[in-house]
């Protein structure tokens, strides 16, 4: 039992905050039929039933009858949320079967107001319920027009069958007003958390393709840096080349000359192309940390940035800006976090970056993974070191590099150290 209720909990914190809200939706989707079927249908008849034959057997049988129509409605609400998300096609066979039990409920109805098997004030409430499946469900399934036109239809076969039993003035009236409202429960509460739930969905969506477009867009500057690199350079060596071998046929001396000039403008193509590389796959750590706090702050976690990158080594921000990359993206990921704490402390003998947040299930971040191994050998670039930790729903990841002689500077960010101090301290 134990086990279950972990792998609940470790399946319940591997999903994203929209499948969270989508999973809590469908389940409160689920248990709204039930409660309305305790209070408006087998409550009332329960305690309204004749005590004869006839009506103990059709009011149980409407009990029965309208617990099926729970347990189907249970059945058909995803692949009609699904339908309404545009995941699935339309639940045709569900929705039929959901409408032959509501035609049955009705059917039984009629038959208890025919016998006089309730009381009279005690019959609305489960007439209000036989509707409330069978809307339920065709409330995703439907836009709002036919939704309606159906209502009104079912609407009035219910007036008509209890008018052509007997019901007369205010109490057909209350009959309408009720199954009106059972209709209307209905849709107030499935439509308007399935439009919230398309939103966040297509919200989602947006994001996911603003991040490709960004990624694209890097590729494409790649791409256009590398060609306004390449282009020139590549043109005039074939031009030289082609001089060179013009040259080389005639016997002219000044064939080595250009061959020397095609060798010069390689070698510099070589120089350019490694710095369009660089620029491409560096990182500069004020930016990131910049970058990290807004994408948390946005996602709705509390992110707090202590400490001053500047003046460290280029190497050394590139490795660092990498590790703050990787540690946003599993703070984003992983886990529920609702606090986040980057730290940058920069010290006479080493850097050391620091990213803590909260929310982590407990065993989640102990074993690391790709990402994490990753880091490592950009880390080990630059002879530095990465640690991770994981206690009471904290994760930390902690990077340490050593700092090469002559590159701290002597200042303190937060003004509490002497001007001549060998040492800055950011915290």
């Amino acid at each position: 039992m134990v086990g279950r209720i972990r792998a609940w909990q470790r399946g319940w914190h591997e999903r994203s905050k929209i499948e969270r809200v989508e999973l809590q939706s469908v389940a409160i989707w689920h248990a709204m039929p039930w409660l309305l079927y305790l209070s408006w249908c087998s409550l009332p008849l329960g305690l309204g039933l004749a005590p004869d034959l006839p009506a103990q057997v059709l009011g149980w049988a409407m009990i029965v009858t309208a617990a099926g129509q729970c347990v189907q409605v249970n059945r058909s609400v995803r692949r009609s949320l699904n339908h309404y998300l545009g995941r699935a096609p339309y639940p045709a066979r569900d929705l039929a079967v959901s409408r032959s039990l509501m035609a049955v409920m009705l059917g039984l109805g009629l038959a208890l107001q025919t016998v006089d098997g309730v009381e009279e004030d005690l019959i609305g409430l489960p007439v209000a319920f036989l509707v409330v499946p069978h809307f339920e469900a065709l409330a995703f399934a439907l836009p709002l027009r036919s939704f309606s036109m159906r209502f009104a239809l079912v609407e009035a076969v219910v007036v008509a069958g209890f008018a052509a039993v007997g019901v007369r003035d205010g109490r057909l009236l209350g009959i309408a007003v009720l199954v009106a409202l059972g209709a209307g429960v209905s849709l107030l509460s499935t439509r308007c958390g399935a439009w919230t739930l398309a939103v966040m969905w297509e919200a989602d969506r947006a994001r996911e393709v603003e991040s490709r477009l960004a990624v694209a867009e890097e590729r494409l500057r790649f791409g256009r840096d590398l060609h306004d690199v390449m282009g020139r350079n590549l043109a005039v060596i074939a031009l030289k080349s082609e001089l060179a071998a013009q040259l080389a046929r005639r016997g002219r001396p000044e064939a080595v000359d250009q061959m020397v000039e095609v060798q010069r403008i390689a070698q510099q193509s070589q120089r350019e192309i490694r710095d369009v590389v660089r620029g491409y796959r560096e990182a500069d750590l004020g930016v990131e940390l910049a970058g990290a706090q807004g994408v948390l702050e946005a996602a709705g976690i509390t992110c707090r940035v202590t400490g001053e990158p500047a003046g460290l080594p280029a190497a050394v921000q590139s490795a660092l800006g990498w590790v703050v990359r990787e540690g946003t993206t599993n703070v984003l990921r992983h886990g529920d976090a609702q606090h986040c704490a980057i730290t940058v402390a920069v010290t006479e003998g080493r850097t050391t970056l620091t990213i803590e947040n909260d929310g982590v299930p407990e065993g989640r971040a102990a074993a690391g993974g790709t990402g994490l191994a990753g880091l490592r050998e950009r880390l080990a670039a630059v002879h530095g070191t990465l640690e991770h930790t994981a206690d009471s729903g904290l994760f930390r990841l902690t990077a340490r590099v050593p700092m090469p002689d002559g590159t701290l500077r002597a200042e303190n960010v937060e003004g509490t150290a002497p001007a001549a101090a060998p040492e800055v301290q950011v915290s």
